[in-house]
């Protein structure tokens, strides 16, 4: 290249990429001559401007002396490149977080260095390089997707393809992913005639490798590839592609599978219809679960694309029989997938020859299969008459919900509401609510809290008299259950609950329940009982919260076990922000001040932190005339905590304006 040192094989003025040794003694006297250049030159651009380090791996690293006097030249003129320097050196450092922190930063070389140079010197670079760990290999296919406009544009984006190419052949599947991502997003930005001459040739290279891993990537590019191929290559793609669905390996297969839909959208209509489907036959017939279970989404993809008729005649029978597959997998994918599946053959065949494998799969054997077919039962409901599904499905309903596996009741028990507005009121009063009390009693925590977490579609269609008739005593009995988690995952929906009930309804039923809850013996409890009160006086306001909450929270600040004296006051420091000023200083402020005097220690520290929490919403009068006194006169009590507490109450007092006084200055 012009201008290289062919001794050293230094890259300074003009720089070039060398794979010869760098000598130390080269290192320091061309750094010195470049960077004198460099500073006559004022309007140098950032490109001209290289570090002296080969980007070999090889190269021998700077001697002390060397690496001191260069650095002192960095200082000296306050080069902005030296930080470009330091990050192409860090491309070969033996430190894999170097070399990882260098990749992350191409895009900051590629600027240095300018577009010719990146496309004919990092580029290939890179391309040598690939025998680094994942992370890095990772981080470069990352990296170099978004690489388009650091090589000259669309007009050069065939030179990022040789790197991709190469890391799409290695062992680690998410580097291959991560390069096949990068490839379809460069491919997507190429022109016509660079695909034919560029892309294309590569999807053929990689589908025809020795090694599995390059034909596992090629089948993610054939969609890329295929819109812009004349009609010869066109077909010769089908005919690979075909070949890539019966690939000795399992792995390749599998890929052809998770890529078929992808590729049929691009494939014309008469194509669709006999190569595309001669091939996802192959693959539904395929001796490997795991391919056939992967030709379960083609099914609902390809059934998108065809004709309503051609949808019926070819995808319904597959999917029928994979509802009756051998493998629980496929089934498993079968039941997952069924909505979808559904959508693609069209509401009529769905009722006629649907309902019955859908009934298979929610009686099934394998109790993963129930769990997913459980979970789409108000989804397929929806696509039914209401008769169908009361005939049918509900049945199978009433069995899952005494099933074996708590999973599978979990499942039903997080969708199963969602049948109500389905069926209607008479068939929810009649056949749900008895489903959905056997599940509200169900010996399993997560059961009974998806059935709490729904109640407002029940709500909606039943009325809230009928539900608090057949639901509440459930509820009540779970928020005295005996497991401390359930009453502590009920105290997390009573703000829910209130809200889809209505004050009058919380008033009557539920109150009482959140008063009992700051007493609880577990710690825990009585901690998010506090927090609920203040989520429920913000949901029902302040003028609610006064008749409702603080004349009973205030009359169990005199509970003679301290444990319950420290939830309240707890208690008293949530509900202040939200209760305002003149009710804090009325009603709580008071209260706090008498129980300073508690002859527990805990007590009057945790009296001195809500004090502390009350001064931004109190008048800076009330701090000076009630807070601060009491403060003083716990900072001199004989307990260190106590005095710590306190203290730091009084400094807040004293350096932190509150609010009102905030506002006054503007």
């Amino acid at each position: 290249m012009d201008g290289v040192d062919k001794t050293h094989g230094s890259w300074w003025g003009p720089p070039s990429f060398s794979t010869t040794k760098l000598g130390v003694v080269g290192v320091a006297t061309e750094a010195e001559s470049f960077f004198l250049k460099t500073r006559r030159k004022t309007e140098l651009s950032i490109a001209e401007g290289r570090s002296s380090l080969s980007l070999h791996k090889s190269h021998r690293p700077f001697s002390s002396s060397a690496a001191k006097n260069l650095g002192n030249l960095m200082a000296m003129i306050d080069e902005p490149l030296y930080p470009i320097a330091i990050l192409i050196d860090e491309l070969k450092n033996e430190d894999i977080q170097l070399r990882l922190n260098s990749i992350r930063r191409l895009s900051t070389i590629a600027r240095a260095l300018g577009e010719e140079r990146t496309r004919k010197e990092l580029i290939p670079f890179l391309s040598e390089n690939n025998d680094d760990d994942d992370e890095v290999l990772l981080s470069m296919a990352e990296e170099l997707g978004v690489f388009i406009p650091y090589v000259g544009g669309v007009e050069y984006a065939h030179v990022l393809l040789p790197p991709l190419e190469t890391l799409c052949t290695v062992e680690e599947t998410c580097v291959r992913d991560k390069a096949v991502e990068s490839l379809c997003r460069i491919g997507a930005q190429m022109k016509e005639s660079d695909l034919v001459d560029w892309f294309i040739p590569l999807v053929k290279r990689l589908a025809a490798g020795e090694w599995f891993t390059a034909r596992v990537s090629s089948c993610g590019l054939f969609h890329i590839a295929y819109p812009s191929a004349p009609e010869l290559l066109k077909a010769e793609l089908r005919s690979i592609y075909s070949q890539l669905c019966q690939d000795d390996m399992p792995m390749v297969r599998r890929s052809a599978a998770s890529n078929l839909g992808k590729f049929a959208a691009t494939v014309e209509p008469s194509h669709l219809k006999t190569d595309i489907m001669s091939i996802f036959e192959d693959l539904t017939q395929d001796d490997q679960d795991s391919v056939r279970l992967l030709a379960v989404e083609g099914c609902a993809a390809l059934g998108k694309l065809l004709e309503p008729q051609d949808c019926v005649a070819h995808i319904l029978p597959v999917i029928v029989n994979f509802s009756q597959d051998k493998s629980w997998r496929v089934r498993y994918m079968v039941a997952n997938q069924l909505y979808e599946l559904c959508e693609a053959v069209g509401p009529e065949p769905t009722r006629a020859d649907l309902v019955p494998a859908y009934v298979r799969l929610l009686r099934d054997n394998e109790a993963e299969v129930r769990i997913a077919a459980a979970g789409k039962v108000t989804k397929f409901c929806r696509i039914l008459n209401p008769q169908l599904a009361i005939q049918h499905i509900l049945p199978c309903v009433k069995e899952l919900s005494s099933d074996s596996s708590q999973h599978v009741r979990s499942a039903l028990a997080s969708v199963i509401m969602g049948m109500a507005p389905v069926l209607g009121k008479d068939a929810t009063i009649e056949q749900l609510l008895p489903i959905f009390l056997s599940l509200l009693k169900d010996e399993f925590p997560d059961v009974r809290l998806n059935i709490i977490s729904k109640l407002d579609q029940v709500n909606q269609v039943i009325g809230i008299d009928l539900l608090s008739q057949s639901l509440l005593p459930a509820i009540v009995e779970l928020a005295e259950d005996r497991h401390w988690r359930v009453r502590l995952a009920i105290i997390e929906y009573i703000p829910l609950l209130a809200s889809q009930l209505g004050v009058g309804f919380f008033d009557d039923k539920l109150g009482a329940l959140c008063m009992q809850w700051l007493e609880d013996k577990v710690y825990s409890i009585r901690d998010a009982a506090a927090n609920n009160l203040k989520r429920l006086a913000e949901e029902f306001g302040p003028d609610w919260a006064m008749q409702h909450i603080i004349p009973q929270v205030l009359d169990m600040i005199n509970n003679p076990h301290y444990l319950y004296r420290m939830t309240i006051l707890h208690a008293i420091s949530l509900l202040a922000p939200v209760m305002g000023s003149d009710i804090t200083c009325q009603k709580l402020l008071p209260v706090v001040i008498n129980v300073s005097k508690d002859r527990v220690p805990n007590i009057k520290f945790n009296v001195a932190k809500v004090l502390q929490s009350l001064i931004p919403i109190v008048s800076q009068s009330v701090v000076e005339q009630t807070i601060r006194p009491c403060l003083v006169e716990l900072s001199e009590d004989p307990d260190v905590d106590v005095r710590y507490f306190a203290n730091q109450a009084l400094q807040k007092s004293s350096t932190q304006p509150t609010d009102k006084n905030l506002l006054s200055r503007f």
